[in-house]
């Protein structure tokens, strides 16, 4: 068995998707089974205006035909960008059956960008996600609004954390007063001005990087910004942090937090989805539209009690549910065979 992933997110990219993939096909690949990944890397690429670090394929014409060589035994299209619309489109056209998924909240990410109306960004993926037999979701609170935008056949997938490589550590002393962290992307979409010019006592970090940084680090010349970490420094960062500032409020889940309350680190965050799915008031973090008095009452949680919610949220849960939503495709199939021969590169033939 081979299972296709279509994506447009993939290394080098720093976010949840691309973890959530990583550990989806790691977890795949421990049970045996082949996993083949359709992503950016093998096509030519063009970084996306304002986030040149994300690049998308411009030339997605031989998607239909690599599929066709690969006979895969399912396909996934875990993203809505380049790769995945011909995918898509490849697929449905020769009813080929596929399962999507969807991660961002991509229209409130366009309307924060570009102004794009809501209903507009919803329509494309209704339009998108409709062919697909199944479409994971995060969460059921965004099944939940999804399902009031339109969208169909949506099934919970959830997420989990790396309890081994997030993990509570010796803590660094001498900070003047606590040390509030931030770890993601540097974009207008994350809302993080909204912690930035916070009045509150403690030492600000921002770790990551994005389009913002520039204009934010003159504005806040106070705040350390880090840029990217990985693997032991990241983990270090959580584990000195006294609480985890997410200001996001267009986030599905946000796998950051739970990368936090890994390392014994509460959360505080604005009662939106995400946080209204990870924490639990007083236990591993606080919600409140005031987002200085979630941090204050953040700093009275049990950082055990943040590291022992993490350990209950593992990723093999994740994994199959993943491979059960899985539906399978029989080959040869004739009607698609002759793309092979003639080396077609039209994805929507």
């Amino acid at each position: 068995m081979t299972i296709l992933i279509v994506t447009d997110a993939w290394r080098p990219q720093t976010n949840g998707v691309v973890t959530t993939l990583e550990q989806v096909i790691a977890g795949v690949r421990e049970r045996g089974v082949d996993v083949e990944v359709l992503e950016p890397g093998s096509f030519t690429t063009l970084g996306l205006p304002g986030y040149r670090e994300i690049r998308v394929a411009i030339n997605p014409f031989s998607v239909g035909r690599r599929i066709v060589e690969m006979e895969p035994s399912a396909v996934h299209i875990a993203t809505e960008g380049p790769l995945g619309l011909a995918a898509r489109r490849f697929l449905a056209r020769h009813d080929l059956p596929f399962t999507t998924s969807l991660h961002t909240k991509f229209p409130e990410y366009m309307r924060a960008r570009i102004g794009l109306p809501l209903r507009w960004g919803y329509a494309f993926l209704r339009w998108f996600h409709r062919p697909a037999r199944s479409t994971l979701v995060t969460t059921e609170r965004q099944r939940e609004e999804l399902s009031a935008w339109g969208l169909e056949h949506l099934r919970v997938w959830g997420r989990g954390v790396d309890t081994t490589a997030f993990c509570p550590r010796a803590r660094v002393a001498g900070y003047d007063g606590p040390l509030l962290l931030y770890v993601g992307r540097v974009a207008v979409e994350k809302n993080l001005e909204a912690f930035l010019k916070l009045e509150c006592p403690g030492r600000k970090v921002v770790v990551g990087d994005g389009p913002q940084r520039g204009s934010l680090e003159r504005r806040y010349p106070d705040i350390e910004f880090a840029g990217y970490c990985y693997g032991e420094a990241l983990a270090d960062w959580y584990a000195r942090a006294d609480v985890f500032v997410f200001p996001s409020r267009t986030d599905t889940f946000g796998l950051v937090m739970l990368e936090a309350m890994a390392c014994g680190t509460p959360v505080a965050a604005f009662p939106v989805t995400g946080p209204l799915d990870l924490v639990t008031e007083g236990l591993t973090g606080a919600l409140d539209e005031d987002l200085a008095a979630a941090i204050e009452r953040a700093l009275g949680c049990d950082r055990s009690a943040c590291r022992r919610f993490a350990e209950s949220q593992n990723w093999d849960a994740v994994v199959e549910r993943f491979l059960e939503d899985l539906v399978t495709i029989v080959w040869p199939r004739a009607d698609v065979a002759p793309l092979i021969a003639t080396r077609s590169v039209d994805p929507y033939r």
